[in-house]
């Protein structure tokens, strides 16, 4: 296959096919980089409405955008519909003040396709016709508190009569350095109307800060024809079909911004909207050039006639562009779905196929440049952006090493346009099934020096580096590193040592950081779960004291496991490795010995009465007392744990032996390990937090209707607490917990808080691999009631199936053709130009499946692809719906 052929000339650095490609994020506003207040009010530095007349430091925004891999040059689609008071250059949404519940994006946009190169490109905008509803929605969501659902662009009625275009781009490239763009608009109204199309293309401001003051430019040097010279890039030539005017300005902040007198260049950022929307002449170049340029089509677009524009990025020249533009065009769409249909082989469903195509292309389209260097950032620039002594010892102030200057796939590109950690783990796995070498480098970077801290800890997120996100580095590696085994044939160990050596110093961070009294029992703070217990676990708590946490030791024993997995993996081939394979075994006995028996062998994370984990408080007087609040946070002991061959310990005699001394002269240890002595099917090994009966009672719980088990996967938190809050009394206050299906109606964690009882897929992925390894072991020997109380028993690679199916069922058309993602708007529901486009939630309702949080968060949400053939297989099987016998084996069996 062609692309499969790029993807390798790509990765082994023949050729960069990958230099271009949709790095540009969708909101450069309201970030950390660019906020140099005083304060740190981030959001409120630079508006979306300054946003077109201010000169960004650290990167570039548009829609549908495009740029090289060290965004120095930049193309975006800008369109006017005559009645909005600005051009649309850039997506809208609502601040973290503004919304009801944090920041929130308000448009419609949507990713339809992409090769892993870039190769070719598909992206959905719906631009209304009316005017745009900016007030309304700022209004509207200002006046809804947090009890009141978020009032969304579909509610402002601006799409009814189908008043709206459907702007389509398209990106195809002829060669590495030559980029055809197509650009459909479809009028979906019932009347001709007019649109302005701006395709856009400029340079990121590097010169302006007092680093270096070379000013990269760019002309028309010919009808319809942009020169652009750039001392890295080159000389290119941009070609526009149809002859349209074309404008320059420059990319630099305009001044009247703070009140000062025009300095430096006659032209400014925002000349093009100025021009286009007030007629203002001046604000232009009437020289024709600049280090901004836009290609000015008027276009007349009849109900079901669509208009087509045309353009080519070109390196060096051509003398007929758009001689062989359709051919490419052609030949790009069909190798890539060649490509796709060697991937979707065995998923034979069409609506299962387009869900997952679509999920891809939000993966790929979520890559971006992301460049921050925090020193240069915290000291200021020798011309502007300068830095306050409170900025110099404020945020992120200790983590001064990091320099960022990479693509990095991106949770959200508008809600969420910077890297976390644990997203970034989860993304790597839907990657690894089209580019497993991007996965492994994704990995790779932050553990890299410039990332990494001295100390052994992975920055979390630009807000914070030094918060703590999930430790789940090591499970990403060792499956990536699986799955690419898998594909090539080929074991890349040369990967796998470099990221245990890094992994071994952030697993010394945790321990010497986060288990404060030194008995293996870990805290970390929210660990991602926002609002999912009784107090903010990342602030002084309201008692004193501190929490041990259920799920941060859970976390460090799946760490544990993990490392050990990767040290038998790579004594395989140097037995030095046995070492440190028996090293993290070693740790692992005693974080289970810590969950059960407290460290002290008198107080445990686990409740024998409730059959659960919790979190337990530790108060300043020396009480200690579990908060018993069933959510996730008792769930996340099911992964940790490893099934491994025979023949995998056979080869390893000095682990084998230690292992075995263990747990023969350590009998605490051994009656807390599950199965590593007695093999399972095939004589496999097992070893893992919870044995058997630890195991059952957990998944009664989970696998409760009236509990975790949602219509659509498992909810973050118990139901039973909606009747039945858990509530924490103190002499000053009292505090409380009860389930919230949706959006959570606390704002203990900031803004945006939501993890009260909605479904998500990281953990929900988590809890169906977990499955299948127990299945692994114990085959038909363990079967469950599934649900509980129905009756029916199932083995737990059958009730990983049905909890796929039932992920899988919040994206797909059910029996009547409805996605519970859509919730109840009809449009998304059952209009043609709507029901097959997807979004992909941060996460779901866990009553309905209703999608909520960032809405193009394909990032974690994208694990779909890997769970949707598990789902069809499953169905056609019919395994979710077999009454199995339980074997008298099993009744008869001890724990």
């Amino acid at each position: 296959m062609q692309e499969q052929l790029r993807l390798e000339e790509a990765n082994t650095q023949k050729i960069a096919w990958k230099q271009f490609g949709p790095y540009l994020t969708e909101r450069q506003w309201g970030t950390v980089r660019e906020d140099y207040s005083s304060d740190g009010n981030a959001w409120d530095y630079i508006t979306h409405d300054m946003a077109r007349s201010y000169a960004y430091r650290w990167g570039e925004e548009g829609i549908a955008g495009l740029s090289d891999d060290q965004q120095l040059l930049c193309f975006s689609v800008g369109m006017w519909n005559g009645r909005d008071h600005i051009i649309k250059e850039r997506l809208f949404g609502l601040t973290n003040g503004q919304g009801n519940r944090g920041e929130d994006v308000k448009e419609l946009y949507y990713y339809l396709d992409s090769t892993p190169t870039h190769s070719y490109m598909k992206m959905l905008y719906k631009y209304p016709q009316g005017e745009f509803p900016y007030e309304e929605l700022v209004a509207e969501n200002a006046s809804r508190t947090r009890q009141d659902p978020e009032f969304e662009l579909l509610d402002t009625e601006i799409f009814n009569d189908s008043r709206y275009f459907d702007v389509v781009v398209e990106y195809a490239k002829a060669g590495p350095d030559d980029l055809l763009v197509q650009i459909t608009v479809h009028n979906r109204g019932p009347r001709t109307a007019k649109l302005h199309l701006l395709p856009q293309l400029w340079f990121r401001n590097t010169w302006s800060w007092g680093h270096d003051d070379y000013r990269p430019a760019m002309r028309e040097t010919g009808p319809a024809t942009v020169g652009i010279e750039h001392e890295k890039l080159g000389s290119y030539q941009l070609y526009c079909d149809q002859q349209p005017d074309l404008l320059f300005c420059e990319n630099d902040t305009n001044p009247k911004l703070h009140g000062e007198l025009p300095h430096g260049p006659a032209t400014y950022k925002d000349g093009i909207n100025d021009y286009v929307v007030a007629g203002r002449t001046a604000a232009l170049n009437a020289n024709q050039q600049g280090t901004k340029a836009a290609a000015h089509y008027k276009l007349r677009v009849s109900p079901n006639v669509p208009r087509v524009v045309r353009l080519r990025l070109n390196a060096g020249g051509l003398e007929a562009p758009f001689y062989d533009f359709d051919q490419v065009f052609a030949t790009r769409r069909l190798e890539a779905d060649e490509f796709y249909d060697c991937l979707q082989e065995n998923l034979t469903d069409p609506d299962a196929r387009n869900v997952q195509r679509q999920a891809f292309a939000g993966m790929l389209w979520s890559k971006q440049f992301y460049y921050y260097d925090v020193a240069r950032w915290l000291d200021g620039d020798p011309k502007g952006n300068m830095a306050s002594p409170r900025r110099r010892a404020g945020r992120n102030s200790n983590w001064r090493h990091l320099h960022n200057a990479d693509i990095i796939s991106m949770p959200d590109k508008w809600e969420y346009p910077w890297y976390a950690a644990w997203d970034s783990a989860f993304h790597c796995l839907p990657l690894a099934m089209i580019d497993s070498e991007f996965a492994k480098q994704q990995l790779r970077l932050f553990t890299r020096d410039w990332y990494m801290h001295p100390n052994g800890q992975l920055p979390a997120y630009e807000w914070n580096f030094s918060d703590v996100n999930p430790p789940v580095h090591a499970w990403a590696t060792w499956r990536v590193y699986q799955m690419d085994k898998k594909r090539t044939g080929t074991a890349d160990r040369v990967f796998l040592e470099a990221m245990f050596h890094k992994l071994a110093l952030n697993f010394a961070w945790w321990v010497n950081r986060k288990d404060k009294s030194e008995r293996n029992i870990f805290e970390g703070g929210f660990l991602g779960l926002d609002n999912i217990g009784v107090f903010d676990r990342s602030a002084p708590l309201p008692t004193g004291g501190f929490i041990e946490q259920s799920d941060g030791t859970s976390w460090m024993a799946m760490f544990a496991l993990n490392m050990m997995r990767m040290a038998m993996e790579l004594a395989q081939t140097n037995p030095v490795y046995q070492e440190m394979a028996s090293k993290f075994f070693e740790h692992f006995l005693y974080i289970a010995d810590a969950m059960t028996r407290g460290g002290d062998g008198q107080f445990n994370l686990w409740d024998e009465e409730d059959g659960f984990y919790y979190d337990v408080l530790h108060t300043p007087d020396g009480v200690r007392t579990k908060l018993k609040v069933r959510s996730i946070v008792g769930l996340i002991p099911l992964f940790a744990v490893e099934v491994v061959e025979q023949d995998v310990l056979d080869s390893l005699p000095e682990f084998t032996a230690r292992a075995t001394w263990l747990l023969s002269n350590r009998p605490y240890l051994a009656q807390l390990v599950a199965r590593w002595e007695e093999p399972g099917r095939n004589t496999r090994h097992m070893v893992g937090l919870l044995r058997r009966q630890r195991l059952t009672r957990i998944l009664t719980r989970m696998l409760d209707e009236t509990e975790f088990l949602a219509g659509h996967g498992i909810r973050g938190m118990s139901r039973y607490h909606l009747e039945h809050p858990y509530v924490f009394s103190t002499e000053e206050d009292d505090f409380s917990v009860s389930y919230v299906p949706g959006e959570a109606e606390s704002s203990m964690f900031g803004g945006n808080s939501n993890w009260r009882g909605p479904i998500w897929f990281p953990i929900n992925y988590l809890i169906i691999e977990s499955l299948q390894k127990f299945h692994f072991y114990y085959g038909d020997s363990l079967l469950v009631e599934y649900p509980t109380g129905s009756g029916k028993q199932l083995n737990l690679k059958q009730v990983a199936d049905a909890l796929a199916q039932r992920l899988a069922g919040l994206l797909l058309k059910d029996a009547d053709g409805r996605r519970a993602a859509f919730g109840n708007y009809e449009l998304l529901q059952t209009d043609p130009h709507f029901q097959n486009n997807l979004l992909f939630h941060e996460y779901f309702n866990g009553d309905n499946g209703y999608g909520l949080g960032a809405n193009h968060q394909t990032g974690w949400t994208g694990l779909i692809v890997r769970l949707l053939q598990q789902a069809e297989a499953a169905v056609e099987g019919s395994v979710a719906q077999q009454n199995v016998a339980v074997p008298a084996s099993q009744e008869a069996s001890a724990t």
